[in-house]
């Protein structure tokens, strides 16, 4: 079979074929009486086998190998390919994403396309002083992609940068709370920490609104710092958590006297305070309550006011600890001479 006819047969051009030859891939069988070039089947079969090879990623080098050295081990040679496809997929995953955000701006021109992608790469910096001042540009400007900051604050370990990244982020607007609410589920507890933390700073009903979900969600640090929110936005839905940050020794990381403050606030309403003044009362008598959940729990009523808070003051006020029964008894006078 003649050149020509290969190369129709095979999908592999004429130019190519030559090229095979040169390198030793392919050599036709022999030659017409005019000098052509012949091929025989079995010359075909291998050019299939060269592009199968080369439809993997080898490089034509490597593909001679595999044809022609019996002792060719394949394996170490795949591990490569793999490795290196991946690589190439988690590029142009990342291009793909990069120009996605930046569609999604709407660039007027060439001009703001090339300062998205500065703001782009800048957030990205090895600097922290550069992220914190790619953050803080990115809140003046409306068309940063709410993705990439989102991307960004998630990220950020440097507490400054991570600030201003919030910043940025209350001044976009937009999708800012959703993206944030996936981070909650996050498989790494530092940016479960990040979202929550980030969704706080963020104001209106929707961020409310997930925050409140955040209540039940399975990581007590994210459950504790949506209620300490929550208190102080008026949101009855986190008194449980917040008492029960009073109540637990260390494990809520000194967070107890925000809690209470939070309570306290809540308080505001009379009939939340009873509420509250109830759900400590009740802490106080289940045994379990030591000496140190008692004392956090006397500072906690102190400024829940009420029968109730007091009513739970004076029995503490004649607690077996001299400490929890002297706070009980100082809080009780001031409370009278009020």
């Amino acid at each position: 079979m003649l050149i020509g006819d290969v190369a129709r047969r095979s999908g592999v051009s004429a130019r190519m074929l030559r090229h095979y030859e040169s390198l030793g891939l392919v050599r036709p069988t022999g030659r017409t009486d005019s000098g052509y070039r012949q091929y025989a089947e079995e010359d075909i079969r291998r050019i299939f086998h060269v592009e199968s090879l080369r439809s993997l990623g080898l490089s034509l080098r490597d593909v001679g190998r595999a044809l022609d050295d019996p002792g060719f081990a394949p394996a170490a040679l795949v591990d490569g390919l793999v490795r290196r496809t991946r690589e190439r997929i988690a590029a142009e995953t990342e291009l793909l994403t990069r120009l996605s955000r930046i569609g999604a701006a709407e660039p007027a021109g060439w001009e703001e396309v090339l300062r998205i992608v500065a703001l782009l790469q800048a957030l990205e910096s090895k600097s922290p002083g550069a992220r914190q001042r790619a953050a803080l540009s990115a809140g003046e400007d409306a068309q940063v992609p709410v993705e990439a900051l989102v991307e960004a604050v998630l990220g950020e370990p440097d507490p400054n940068v991570a600030g201003a990244l919030r910043w940025a982020l209350a001044q976009a607007g937009g999708e800012g709370p959703a993206l944030l609410a996936k981070g909650l589920h996050a498989p790494t507890a530092e940016v479960r920490e990040r979202a929550v933390r980030s969704l706080a700073e963020l104001p209106g009903g929707e961020a409310t609104a997930l925050l409140r979900e955040a209540l039940t969600n399975p990581d007590p640090m994210v459950r504790r710092q949506a209620a300490l929110e929550l208190g102080t936005r008026g949101v009855a839905d986190a008194v449980p958590t917040l008492i029960e940050m009073v109540v637990e020794d260390g494990s809520a990381k000194g967070k107890d006297s925000e809690a209470a403050d939070a309570l306290s606030v809540l308080a505001a309403d009379p009939a939340l305070a009873e509420r509250i003044a109830s759900g400590l009362a009740d802490c106080l008598a289940h045994e379990t309550a030591g000496p140190s959940a008692r004392r956090r729990l006397t500072q906690a009523l102190a400024d829940i006011p009420g029968a109730t808070a007091s009513r739970a003051l004076e029995a503490l006020a004649r607690d077996e600890d001299r400490a929890v029964a002297l706070t009980a008894t100082y809080i009780l006078k001031l409370r009278t001479a009020r």
